[in-house]
């Protein structure tokens, strides 16, 4: 039996223009960056980002260099498979990216790639390529 914990990643199943996959929540916040939410999407992607923002660490305040582009420019934040009360929410980003025709594909993997940070919840890694 194999006792490696298990991460999970829901991306963009097309890289962006710098050749990266883009986490859901990336996804999401381009959407309303760029105005193609309707009021009601957008009223939800504000209160689900901030239920979010309120439950678990931002890596890059704790670290700033986590996402730095130039150290790290593939960097990727993957949720432990133990963070249940995290995961359980994310179909509603995943229904969001559906009905704006962005593709996503889930991941699984009990190595993702080179760890650069983790916590109680999330790890953010170089991921393999």
């Amino acid at each position: 039996m194999d006792d490696a914990p298990e991460f999970v990643r829901y991306q963009a199943t097309q890289v962006n223009t710098r050749g990266i996959y883009v986490g859901i929540f990336g996804s999401a916040n381009g959407l309303a960056s760029n105005g193609k939410l309707s009021d009601e999407d957008h009223q939800w992607w504000q209160d689900a980002n901030a239920w979010y923002d309120a439950a678990y660490p931002d890596p890059n305040l704790i670290d700033p260099t986590v996402y730095d582009r130039t150290r790290n420019p593939h960097a990727q934040a993957w949720f432990k498979a133990g963070a249940a009360h995290l995961l359980a929410r994310i179909p509603g980003y995943l229904n969001l990216l559906d009905r704006y025709g962005v593709q996503w594909e889930e991941l699984r993997s009990p190595t993702p790639g080179h760890l650069l940070y983790e916590d109680d919840v999330q790890v953010v890694v170089d991921p393999h390529r």
